[in-house]
């Protein structure tokens, strides 16, 4: 099979981001820009070997358990099989499933505008115990605060997690190696569309419902059938277009990606060709992007479908010999396509 050159495109892909001397909206969409922000300004006054590995979570000293915590600022405040509630415990909890944890507790701090409806309030703290109670953990501590009206768009939630790090050799980028196959637990896309036209178009009927869930009893499902799991990230942010380049530069290696087997829904992609999006770049709630060893793939795929969460897993790809840390696209008319992580944040405000 031909493979593209790449020689300008990978120049583009390392290239850095001009400077900047304010914070633009774009730096909080999972991007180059966030790149940059993590890169000049962040990592150089807290950087440490935990935080140095930008993983979901923090990996805690001594080995047994991982951190992690997130912000959620979407609106509207629910949208079509979701809302802010369901979206904070699910991001929490498949932040740290991802890196090999077993989520214990939980952490919720609300920053509530003034005048918000009480019923509003009630109702995500409804669901916040209805998606912890899905996912098996409970919220022992947190935090509110009240800040003027039109303030927080009604509601801001801060979710924090702590789990216990099960079995052993932990995901890891590092771990990738030429010959890992890739994959996906379903249709890609529905999060960032769902929200997207329940925001901008509410007028619009659709059959799309947003992917937010927790993922943590599918994950160890997979790592008790494949204990040996290579890696895991739930591609949020940036999509799946995101994370497979951001893996590629991180590894050096080059990952390709099979267009037609990467699943998507009929309505998801005619909602992103109206809006004008690739699929591949938004974001996803309730998706988890795996790479196993090659003789593990199919137990791993079988092991994926025995799940409800999981009966509509692919292999989408595979980690190639090639050094050049450029993720490409064979794509369904046969030609190649090589995807970047976005340079901003095309949808704001879905997560």
């Amino acid at each position: 099979m031909n493979r593209p050159s790449v020689n300008h495109a990978t120049a583009q892909l390392h290239a850095t981001p001009a400077p900047f001397t304010h914070i633009a909206l774009a730096h909080g969409g999972g991007g180059q820009l966030t790149d940059a922000l993590l890169r000049d300004i962040v990592m150089p006054r807290l950087g440490n070997p935990a935080l140095s590995q930008l993983l979901d979570s923090g990996i805690i000293p001594g080995g047994k358990l991982a951190l992690t915590i997130d912000s959620y600022v979407v609106q509207p405040l629910f949208f079509p099989g979701g809302d802010i509630g369901r979206l904070a415990v699910s991001g929490t909890v498949n932040d740290l499933a991802v890196c090999g944890a077993h989520p214990r507790a939980l952490a919720l701090s609300m920053i509530l505008a003034e005048g918000l409806d009480r019923k509003v309030l009630e109702r995500v703290l409804d669901s916040v115990a209805a998606t912890a109670g899905e996912a098996g953990v409970r919220i022992i501590t947190g935090d509110t605060k009240v800040v003027g009206s039109g303030q927080a768009d009604g509601i801001y939630l801060t979710s924090a997690g702590v789990g216990e790090l099960m079995g052993h050799p932990l995901p890891h980028p590092d771990h990738i190696e030429p010959g890992d196959v890739l994959m996906i637990n379903g249709p890609i896309g529905e999060h960032g569309l769902a929200v997207m036209l329940a925001r901008e178009m509410p007028e619009v009927e659709s059959a799309l419902r947003s992917d937010v869930s927790p993922l943590n009893g599918l994950i160890e499902h997979l790592r008790c059938a494949v204990p040996e799991v290579v890696f895991m990230r739930d591609p949020t942010r940036g999509g799946l277009a995101g994370v497979a380049a951001d893996l590629a530069a991180r590894t050096g290696l080059r990952i390709n990606l099979e267009e037609t087997h990467i699943p998507i829904r009929p309505e998801a992609k005619h909602a992103a060709d109206m809006l004008g999006l690739d699929p591949l770049d938004i974001a996803n709630e309730g998706k988890v992007f795996v790479a196993v060893r090659p003789a593990q793939a199919q137990a791993a795929l079988h092991a994926m479908r025995q799940h409800p969460q999981g009966r509509e897993s692919q292999i989408i790809g595979y980690v190639t010999s090639e050094k050049d840390g450029v993720c490409t696209l064979h794509t369904s008319i046969g030609g190649w396509r090589v995807l970047q992580k976005p340079y901003g944040e095309q949808l704001p405000r879905i997560c």
